[in-house]
């Protein structure tokens, strides 16, 4: 694993898109993995800074994102792919139709992950994967005790998730209890990834993941047997961990 350290959020943003722009700018049609929740908006705010300023093209570039919440239509302002128009595609020039987020009001789950396995697959898999972590050590929405040898499929949300994930929306009431999700396996197919970091409360996460065991007690744990992982972490997130 290799580790840059930034000062704050903004920064950890900041250089996150210098590296995106770098590999886009090197393969006009990579093919990206892409995260939502908190951590990525700022990644995604330089990505479009950049797009306005320096024309820097999506044309060819194909998304593929980790996951969207079971019952929520693209159209529901808490859906995936709404935070993904929001805050990127309708602000670069990506083809709409090179843009791929789980179906999550789909009448057949099942058929939806097998059929976003393969779309990848049919694509070439994923060249670049951005990733978060959560408390728990969640990556996508593969939660603590997910198989490590797992591809797209239906998860029940934990708790701690939902109340993370809760002010997004109105109510924890309103927060779904299931999610389709990149599996760990998927994840791990990627030939390249970023995983971002930022805050305090990411702190204990981080440190586990870098001086932790490997198991699935901790999902992310597994990114520490990828070849190919580059970890972005501010100041707050790093704290006194030894890096």
């Amino acid at each position: 694993m290799k580790i840059l350290q930034a000062k704050n959020y903004d920064e950890m943003s900041q250089k996150a898109a210098e590296f995106l722009i770098e590999r886009i700018r090197r393969s006009p049609d990579i093919n990206l993995g892409l995260a939502t929740g908190g951590t990525p908006v700022g990644l995604y705010a330089q990505l479009v800074k950049d797009h306005q300023k320096n024309h820097t093209s999506y044309q060819d570039v194909t998304t593929f994102n980790l996951d969207e919440y079971m019952g929520l239509s693209s159209e529901d302002p808490n859906s995936y792919r709404f935070f993904m128009d929001k805050h990127l595609f309708k602000h670069i020039d990506i083809k709409k139709s090179n843009t791929h987020v789980p179906l999550g009001d789909t009448a057949n789950p099942q058929k939806q992950c097998s059929d976003y396995e393969n779309l990848i697959e049919r694509h070439g898999g994923i060249d670049l994967q951005i990733l978060g972590i959560g408390s728990n050590g969640h990556i996508g929405f593969n939660e603590p005790g997910t198989s490590f040898q797992s591809e797209t499929h239906i998860v029940e949300l934990t708790p701690s998730t939902r109340e993370s994930n809760a002010r997004y929306f109105n109510s924890l009431s309103e927060v779904p209890f299931h999610a389709i999700t990149m599996g760990i396996a998927s994840i791990m197919r990627s030939r390249e990834i970023l995983l971002l970091v930022s805050g305090n409360a990411k702190r204990d996460a981080l440190e586990q993941l870098l001086q932790g065991e490997v198991n699935e007690s901790f999902p992310a744990s597994i990114l520490r047997t990828h070849p190919a992982v580059t970890i972005i972490a501010d100041e707050a997130a790093i704290g006194s961990i030894v890096v």
